[in-house]
């Protein structure tokens, strides 16, 4: 954590609990006047701590019932097989999240979010078993999600 000390800190926190929150609400917050923290946002952005700002929906709310992760092998490791699977992937709307994973004997993990088993049914079968590469795929359901956190 370079060159961070404890009042950027505050003001990650802060802003991570509510990235709308004004500069003078900020700066109350982490009791500071709002001139220099608007500098330490600033520098914070520029810097490449803060790399944007969002809203957090929630899935349900558009339908999306199940959270599914994804472990899949490909079936040859080849730097254009990678890049086509992620190119691919990158295309589905259902995935939220897509890493490549080292210590199992999958390649990738993906966390997709879908509406009910139907709907991943036609993902894994019509669009996601269909990339050129993929030699297995196993499939775990979120029961629940316990805790979602930044690390500042």
């Amino acid at each position: 954590m370079q060159n961070l000390d404890n009042l950027d800190k505050k003001i990650l926190a802060e802003l991570q609990k509510n990235a709308k929150i004004s500069n003078l609400e900020l700066a109350e917050l982490v009791n500071l006047s709002p001139t220099p923290c608007a500098r330490r946002v600033k520098q914070l952005e520029d810097n490449g701590f803060i790399t944007g700002y969002f809203a957090k929906t929630n899935p349900q709310k558009f339908g999306y019932q199940l959270s599914v992760f994804i472990a899949i092998s490909m079936d040859r490791h080849t730097a254009e097989r990678f890049e086509n699977f992620e190119n691919a992937v990158k295309e589905f709307p259902e995935v939220v999240s897509c890493s490549i994973v080292t210590g199992r004997s999958e390649d990738y993990l993906i966390k997709a979010m879908v509406r009910d088993m139907a709907h991943y049914e036609e993902f894994l079968l019509h669009r996601l078993n269909r990339i050129e590469g993929i030699a297995q795929v196993h499939t775990s359901f979120e029961l629940r999600e316990v805790f979602s956190r930044s690390l500042i």
